[in-house]
């Protein structure tokens, strides 16, 4: 594709920063145990499982995310309705629950060889906390290679964050109570949601609009979102080293477990990737909306899964490296659906000969 923009170089290697965040958070956890144990242990409260570092890192992570949600585009979802209802469909009635079921057939059948029962319960948590938050800032990066309308993917992403204020709490309990033993309470989740969801994302809403009225809209896009990424990457990086280090001993001994977390995963981006995309093709949406929403489908908000999981189980539990390993198959497996997506454009009806 001519011009097609391309990846920055953290975007493109996303994959090797965080195997190299998971080489440095096992080395710092094992040479220097006693400072690892220190840093775990600042919580929020005993007992709270909200380490404060990882905390104030999240944040800085999110917040700019946020930034990015234009609650203004909701006005037009009702002119094209068919982009939205599939990606909706697929998002809140299909991908947690397929998840959940690729989940327990790979924990709980096909790999009970190699994995335990209670390692089994907290990998089911951990992929179905991270299949039930759609992705938020990655996509708008995935929209972009496949030639998305930008306008139309920023409504996907808004509809989206206004339902998992709503749905993402209640799905994880009834479908981790369900898919494991594990117990799971509704006040810690809540707790999670209004820290990882309602708190950046008011904060965001409010410093966009007030440096729009102050800046005006091209200062907000052109100065400070591209100012605002370094501080994001490297609160990422920088989870993900405490997280590794946390858990230096389980994952030092668990690198086949590891692979192991990734298949359901994949399957999960196949899966929801491909019924989007299929069902866009039949109700004859546009390329420009097909494309982002079967990428919407497939991929994650893996920065709210790591804080939920961390939340709820602790920053060393198998739940909290499950959502980690999302991470590291995100960039490859979407690069994936954007090529199939790319090279399949000529399937779907041009701009305007059919309703999105």
């Amino acid at each position: 594709m001519t011009g097609a923009p391309k990846l920055s170089l953290f975007e493109r290697y996303l994959t090797v920063w965080v195997g190299l965040c998971m080489g440095a958070g096992i080395l710092i956890g094992k040479a220097l145990p006693g400072a690892t144990a220190a840093v775990r242990g600042l919580e929020f409260g005993r007992g709270s499982q909200i380490n404060v570092p990882i905390a104030v890192l999240i944040w800085l992570m999110i917040v700019p995310m946020m930034m990015k949600v234009d609650f203004a585009s909701l006005r037009g979802v009702g002119r094209r309705p068919r982009g939205i209802l599939v990606t909706l469909f697929v998002n809140w009635l299909v991908k947690p629950f397929s998840m959940a079921l690729f989940g327990w057939i790979a924990f709980r059948f096909a790999f009970t060889r190699w994995i335990s029962p209670a390692d089994a319960d907290q990998y089911i948590a951990g992929t179905i906390i991270l299949a039930a938050a759609p992705c938020t800032a990655m996509v708008f990066v995935w929209s972009r290679l496949t030639g998305g309308d930008p306008a139309y993917t920023l409504v996907q992403v808004s509809v989206n964050d206004v339902i998992m204020l709503f749905l993402f709490a209640p799905i994880v309990r009834f479908l981790v109570s369900g898919a494991s033993t594990l117990a799971v309470p509704f006040t810690v989740l809540l707790y999670s949601v209004l820290a990882f969801i309602v708190i950046p994302l008011a904060a965001g809403v409010a410093l966009r609009a007030a440096v729009i009225r102050s800046r005006g809209v091209r200062w907000f896009e052109d100065r400070l979102l591209p100012a605002s990424a370094p501080v994001t990457i490297a609160a990422l990086l920088g989870t993900l080293v405490l997280i590794f280090a946390f858990q230096a001993e389980n994952v030092s001994s668990r690198l086949l477990h590891v692979a192991l977390i990734a298949v359901p995963i994949l399957l999960q981006v196949a899966f929801n990737a491909g019924l989007a995309y299929g069902l866009m093709k039949v109700l004859r949406v546009p390329h420009r909306v097909a494309a982002p929403g079967a990428l919407i489908g497939a991929s994650n908000f893996f920065e709210l899964a790591v804080a939920t999981a961390i939340t709820l189980f602790g920053p060393g539990s198998g739940a909290a490296l499950a959502t980690v390993v999302g991470v590291l198959v995100e960039v490859p497996a979407m690069l994936a659906v954007c090529a199939v997506c790319n090279r399949t454009k000529r399937w779907f009806p041009e701009e305007g000969a059919g309703g999105a």
